[in-house]
């Protein structure tokens, strides 16, 4: 089934009017810890291990299964959407069905010529936090008791 692709303002616009949607944020732990969705939660997809090189997270899939219910309603995001489709590509081989990346994430989807093509979801004017609280991948491996 293709995932569905919505660009920030309309994944906003999901979330608001789906009280039980939940903002998965896909990006490193350091990326999400200097701004993010008010209201996501943090399981990285991939760590990067050095300048172009990302190594896939191996516990994603089981600390999302862990936390979040496959019925829940997801929106992916990550720093421009790439990541995102990867992580909802793998959630929904884990069996959810709900899902939907956003294209051009949180800073912008970005052309070959490096122009911003997909505005992200901080320059939208959408609603950003750096408080982590308990939405930390540190947070949610707690809770899947990892």
């Amino acid at each position: 089934m293709a995932i569905k692709q919505a660009e920030p303002a309309q994944a906003h616009d999901i979330l608001t009017k789906n009280p039980g949607a939940v903002y998965l944020d896909v990006r490193t732990e350091g990326e999400f810890a200097q701004g993010h969705p008010a209201d996501a939660i943090n399981i990285p997809v991939v760590f990067i291990k050095g300048p172009g090189q990302m190594e896939v997270n191996p516990d994603f899939v089981a600390v999302a299964e862990k936390v979040l219910p496959k019925a829940t309603m997801l929106v992916v995001g990550c720093l421009a959407g790439g990541r995102s489709q990867r992580a909802c590509e793998m959630l929904e081989a884990a069996g959810y069905a709900d899902l939907t990346n956003v294209r051009g994430g949180f800073g912008g989807a970005r052309d070959a010529g490096g122009q911003v093509v997909v505005p992200g979801w901080r320059d939208a004017g959408l609603p950003v936090t750096t408080d982590l609280g308990d939405a930390t991948y540190a947070a949610q491996r707690k809770k899947a008791g990892l």
